[in-house]
């Protein structure tokens, strides 16, 4: 990635919130938090809301390893990202305990969630942007934003993004 990059007058090639001083030809990308390198050269740093990988370029191919070594160990981060795509929006597992999960869901505009019912603890959603029409049991009703809405144990429930901007609730 580094080689094909467009790079600033260091050599360096960055890509999110990153602040160098005197760091030279490296490749720092993060998806989150802000990234300071100081004082490198020749590292490849990607910070994504699962990992942090710091390499130098010659040992790049070592990510493979650790792969590996992770599959093996059944770690978490080889099976399970924090920020999941898919073709109707995205979410991003913010916490998640022994009894209980805290997603935020965004759902693109004119999509419709699967409908679903819940075997664990009922579910709380607060809408934030936007807002939804929701089948709660046999309920629909459009959420705006700042409400929220409570969904029991075993009660067949979906939501949808009736609005033109995403939708994006916890």
């Amino acid at each position: 990635m580094w080689d094909i990059s467009k790079k600033d007058d260091n050599g360096n090639a960055t890509y999110g919130d990153v602040m160098l001083h005197e760091s030279n030809n490296s490749y720092i990308k993060t998806d989150g938090k802000l990234v300071a390198a100081i004082g490198v050269d020749d590292l490849v740093i990607v910070a994504t809301k699962d990992v942090l990988v710091v390499a130098h370029k010659d040992s790049v191919k070592g990510v493979k390893v650790v792969a590996q070594k992770l599959k093996r160990e059944s770690r978490t981060e080889w099976a399970h990202h924090r920020e999941v795509y898919r073709p109707l929006g995205k979410y991003d597992a913010i916490a998640n305990g022994e009894r209980y999960q805290v997603k935020r869901i965004t759902v693109k505009p004119g999509a419709k969630l699967s409908v679903q019912m819940h075997h664990h603890p009922p579910s709380t959603g607060w809408l934030y942007r936007a807002r939804q029409r929701v089948t709660n049991g046999e309920k629909a009703f459009i959420l705006f934003e700042n409400e929220y809405t409570y969904i029991p144990l075993g009660v067949i429930h979906a939501l949808e993004n009736p609005g033109k901007v995403p939708l994006e609730m916890i």
